[in-house]
């Protein structure tokens, strides 16, 4: 629990199995933007990036819900995406963004940490090792 080094959180990135073959990987930025470049490195498929904002950097929430910051300029209809998130609280952010993202054939959830299809770890109290 807590601090995790770099690379067990790598071996972790590498070692996770999908059962689905992703058409795109969607990072919800600002946190889901490191993940999403280590999956893509791995997956070697389109990326594209989702702003929202819910958090301050203190994890202290900013707004009463989730905002889009800016629009969606990519196309997901028909597509198979990785939706990426490095913590998942509440889950409100990633319902949101599952809700902008309708038309898309099939939507599964990543994250670092906390509940989603696929998480690399789900504990209350997690240190993200690249966070400087």
């Amino acid at each position: 629990m807590g601090d995790k080094s770099f690379e067990e959180v790598m071996k972790r990135f590498r070692e996770i199995e999908f059962r689905e073959i992703f058409d795109t990987i969607v990072a919800i930025a600002n946190g889901g933007v490191i993940p999403a470049a280590i999956l893509n490195q791995r997956l070697n498929i389109d990326f594209q990036l989702l702003k929202i904002n819910l958090r301050d950097p203190a994890q202290q929430p900013k707004y009463d819900k989730p905002r889009l910051l800016s629009p969606i300029d990519f196309d997901v209809a028909g597509k198979t995406i990785l939706l990426v998130e490095d913590r998942v609280k509440t889950g409100a952010t990633l319902q949101f963004a599952v809700d902008l993202l309708q038309g898309a054939a099939q939507i599964k959830t990543f994250a670092v940490n906390g509940k989603a299809d696929y998480s690399l770890y789900d504990e209350s109290c997690f240190r993200f090792p690249w966070i400087v």
